[in-house]
């Protein structure tokens, strides 16, 4: 679902886990450069962090969308931190593909993609609704089939071996 909560400044657990992926990296890769990535968890409750986080440690969940509000949608591409329920990393993924559709013209394969529930379009369309509903309540927006979503996919590229 939606992301949630970003971490804009980095602590500890994050810095930490960052360092253990670049130490990794051969002295001349790109990422050894760059800063710490932002740092956010998927949902808007810690038990949907954590369950969301465990489809995508498992390669089930390699999809995931939000309210597009408009916007560079560019500055959400690229190298995240993914968190779980109690804002501890997981896993660094890269946002490699942004779209954006409306809300009903999800179909079945993008359903399968966010890898939630049975995969169904009917599981998706019912559990995305529901959030979205949560979060049109907090956020003052109206729900509508039309409503724009921005629309992720990413790849899992280090994930610690605890996992």
């Amino acid at each position: 679902m939606s992301i949630g909560t970003s971490n804009a400044l980095v602590d500890d657990a994050t810095n930490a886990f960052w360092m253990a992926y670049t130490s990794g990296l051969p002295s001349s890769h790109i990422h050894k450069f760059l800063p710490v990535p932002n740092a956010w968890s998927f949902g808007d409750n810690p038990r949907m962090a954590d369950e969301l986080g465990d489809l995508v440690m498992r390669g089930i969940k390699t999809a995931t969308c939000s309210r597009y509000t408009g916007g560079n949608l560019l500055k959400d591409a690229g190298l995240s931190i993914l968190l779980n329920g109690k804002q501890q990393p997981l896993c660094l993924i890269d946002t490699y593909e942004i779209t954006v559709r409306r809300f009903c013209d999800i179909d079945d394969a993008w359903a399968s993609a966010e890898g939630e529930g049975d995969l169904s379009l009917t599981y998706w369309r019912e559990a995305h609704w529901k959030f979205f509903n949560r979060e049109s309540r907090t956020e003052g927006y109206t729900m509508s089939e039309n409503m724009l979503l921005a629309c992720e996919r990413f790849k899992v590229i280090y994930k610690p071996r605890r996992y």
